[in-house]
């Protein structure tokens, strides 16, 4: 096949620009149309500005970190890895490290050395990076296929300032709807409708919780490590995660809290009651608990109960506890009953809260749902409804885990729609 025409991609975002990349590599002549100033303006904050690009795990551990439609990636994974991640920039002079977690970051530090090396290598390739541009419509045009049958196909963008980019094929690369400072305001998702496309309804991923509870608010800033957090739908468990969280002054925040914040939002859009149930022992069963209670509470028996209990919990998180408990602070130890003290294993092993909404989508860090999957070629990123129209990343309904999976989900599929949006005829 000779040299293809141009391709156009929408969204100068990790997926956009990887897409773009690949495709110029593969002897294509690509315009990369970013509504921002600058491209990669997400990824500058990602990581905390580190810039968490991949994950180390197996292809299976990359795969269930990816709740929403891991499975549907598994080609593109294949086609383009972790592996490939890393050496690709450790090609652009970006050297990565791995650090706890499987979790891979740029050598220095700073997010801003992976966007500006990817800008660069655009530049290199020749790509046409035109900033400031809104695409407002895919152009598309009827022909009948060699068989008879009606076929639509991409044939450019139109922007919002009338100007026309014509190409063979688009990619539509522009993110969800979370961080719409950063350009990602759903411009993807009312693209895709506008061809057919069926969108599933966005819902916040990777958000804090909001916690109807006062006391969890009255204890901002603080930090637990080691614990396992429940979600709790209408009283039964839903989900679990271990390790960190934080309190905030709205509800909850960290790791865990991120991780379970996907089925939460899913939850609370149907209705359903939820909780989170902390297990602030875990590595205890309630006997050994119970057993550590009784060794405590004999040694320190002349203490009042929110001292006793120093060295067993954060300073701060003690009343609470007690509260829940129905134990007042300033009880003296040796008057604990033995039931009150298995009520204090109890709620050291489920202190509850009520969680009454995620944060605004606007604040996600990456949105779950979008663009169907199954009107998307899982191995080319193609569209099943309109010819030479692909999509990458986020617009996708497409997300994982905190920690470098979703990173990985857009560099893989900007990789598959870059390579085969040549290729495809």
């Amino acid at each position: 096949m000779d040299k293809v025409d141009r391709i156009i991609v929408v969204g100068g975002g990790p997926a956009g620009m990887m897409a773009a990349i690949k495709a110029a590599e593969n002897g294509a002549e690509v315009v990369l149309l970013e509504k921002m100033q600058r491209p990669g303006k997400k990824m500058l904050i990602t990581g905390k500005g580190r810039c968490n690009i991949t994950n180390a795990a197996e292809m299976q551990e990359l795969i269930k970190n990816i709740p929403g439609n891991g499975k549907f990636l598994y080609s593109c994974l294949k086609a383009y890895d972790n592996e490939d991640v890393q050496l690709f920039f450790q090609g652009l002079g970006v050297p990565v490290k791995t650090e706890r977690g499987g979790r891979v970051f740029p050598v220095s530090d700073k997010a801003a050395d992976v966007v500006e090396a990817m800008v660069l290598q655009l530049h290199e390739l020749g790509v046409k990076l035109l900033t400031d541009v809104r695409a407002a419509e895919v152009l598309v045009s009827d022909a009948v296929g060699e068989d008879g049958i009606p076929v639509r196909r991409t044939v450019g963008v139109r922007a919002a300032d009338g100007t026309e980019y014509r190409g063979r094929a688009v990619i539509i690369a522009a993110g969800g709807a979370s961080y719409p400072g950063t350009g990602s305001a759903g411009d993807g998702f009312r693209l895709a409708e506008r061809l057919g496309h069926h969108v599933v309804s966005p819902l916040p991923s990777l958000i804090p919780l909001e916690i109807e509870d006062d006391w969890a608010k009255e204890l901002q800033g603080l930090a637990l490590k080691n614990v396992r957090a429940y979600l709790l739908s209408d009283g039964e468990r839903a989900a679990d995660m271990f390790g960190e969280m934080l309190f905030t002054h709205f509800g909850v925040s960290g790791p865990i809290i991120l991780s379970l914040s996907r089925q939460a939002a899913q939850l609370l859009s149907q209705g359903h009651f939820l909780e989170l149930e902390l297990d602030l022992k875990p590595a205890l069963s309630m006997e050994q608990l119970d057993a550590r209670l009784v060794r405590d509470f004999e040694q320190q028996q002349n203490k009042e109960i929110k001292n006793g209990m120093r060295g067993l919990l954060p300073a701060r998180l003690i009343e609470p506890v007690l509260d829940a408990a129905y134990l007042k602070p300033d009880r003296m130890i040796n008057t604990v009953t033995r039931e009150e003290r298995h009520r204090l294993a109890q709620v050291l092993k489920g202190l509850s809260m009520v969680i009454s909404g995620t944060r605004p989508l606007s604040e996600a860090i990456v949105t779950a749902g979008g663009v169907d999957v199954r009107e998307i070629n899982p191995k080319t990123m193609e569209s099943r409804l309109v010819k030479g129209l692909y999509f990458a990343g986020e617009v996708a309904d497409v997300d994982g885990y905190t920690g470098g999976f979703n990173l990985q989900a857009a560099f893989s599929m900007g990789a598959a729609a870059g390579s085969w949006s040549v290729w495809n005829d």
